[in-house]
């Protein structure tokens, strides 16, 4: 009939020792959140389309998002598109606020390539090659925030997927420049480069590596960096990245492993370089039931002060359709384990380290399901 439905929800009991938030310990690096056990918050996005098919053969539809994060409703996407014209039968325009995302991380809950959540417009699928070439352009504005407008800011989008290099390899290459009128800090630009292997040393285990680079009000990911800040945090910033992601499905055992290295230097504060190592692994116990476990090792390093650290592990039983480690809806109930430094304690007086603590407990049951 032409509907889309899909979406994604967690939620759950949380709970932690001494008062101490139920979730969401780190250090504040994109490569820093090692998520199972350590969210202790309920969201869902619940996502609604419609596609027509006219008779000339020409196809168009709508789409939108609502979503609820602990409670406050909002919208992530409000999109349209049009596809199949006569004069480029291959190529979908679109405008609107979408995901225009290209991959994740999915135990650090972060998309390291995407360029949505803007008001945009753009087309996809213009072949180069065999390899695909999507373009967009954005303003400043968001569903989000209300307000088209903070410094005025534009910016243009490319994403080139599915270059053929190797056997089972294809190469993504992604790029942004960032224009506007700032009263801090300076116009950006975003190179990214992301490698898939399937197979990837032994069969079952696929291996992507990304390798990007920022500068200004540009992100790492492909979108705006620090526009709706006020004050000093409000500039930009020269930002590299190297991650390495690993996940694989091998008879009983899954899980995904990362290895991570980010290096941030803001316009007008110290320069600071983020250091990750850790993974999820799953084991299936029986048709229905799995044991998961998760460690994460992780340290934030800012000139002349004292290296900060923090470490987590998580044990869990799940229960979910089958024992795969991407099977989902997933039921698990779990005991996190935190500890990290002085260091770390005196960065975050305000939210985890209160009262200067350098450990904590939460556990929990959580339900996480996607479709």
């Amino acid at each position: 009939m032409g509907w889309q439905f899909d979406g994604y929800l967690r939620s759950g009991f949380y709970s932690s020792s001494d008062g101490q938030p139920k979730g969401q310990y780190q250090l504040g690096g994109d490569l820093q959140h090692f998520r199972l056990g350590n969210e202790g918050d309920t969201y869902i996005e619940f996502g609604v389309g419609r596609k027509w098919t006219l008779s000339n053969g020409v196809s168009w539809g709508a789409y939108v998002m609502p979503t609820i994060y602990n409670g406050k409703a909002g919208a992530s996407q409000i999109y349209g598109y049009i596809s199949a014209l006569e004069f480029a039968p291959s190529l979908t325009l679109w405008a609107g606020q979408r995901y225009h995302r290209i991959q994740d991380i999915h135990i650090l809950d972060n998309w390291l390539m995407q360029d949505g959540d803007n008001y945009g417009a753009g087309v996809d699928g213009v072949a180069v090659g065999k390899a695909k070439l999507n373009l967009a352009v954005y303003s400043s504005g968001s569903y989000a925030n209300n307000n088209a407008v903070p410094n005025n800011a534009r910016r243009a989008n490319f994403q080139l997927t599915g270059i053929e290099t190797n056997p089972g390899g294809k190469l993504t290459l992604t790029g942004a420049a960032v224009s506007g009128d700032f009263a801090i800090g300076k116009p950006g630009a975003v190179l990214g480069l992301l490698h898939n292997q399937k197979d990837f040393l032994a069969q079952g285990v696929n291996h992507s590596l990304f390798l990007q680079t920022s500068s200004g009000h540009a992100s790492l990911s492909g979108e705006f960096y620090n526009l709706d800040s006020e004050g000093a945090a409000q500039a930009g910033a020269r930002q590299n990245r190297i991650a390495e992601a690993l996940d694989w499905q091998r008879g009983r055992f899954g899980g995904q492993a990362v290895l991570g290295w980010q290096t941030t230097a803001p316009d007008n504060a110290a320069r600071y370089r983020d250091a990750t190592f850790g993974g999820r692994l799953s084991y299936g116990l029986a048709a229905n039931v799995k044991l998961l476990t998760e460690v994460g090792l992780t340290s934030r390093d800012i000139d002349n002060q004292p290296l900060q650290r923090l470490n987590k592990a998580t044990l869990a039983l799940a229960f979910s359709p089958n024992a795969d480690f991407w099977s989902r809806p997933e039921l698990r109930l779990y005991a996190s384990r935190y500890d990290w430094n002085s260091a770390a304690a005196q960065a975050n007086l305000t939210t985890f380290a209160v009262g200067g603590k350098t450990r904590a407990n939460t556990f929990g049951v959580q339900i996480e399901a996607w479709w």
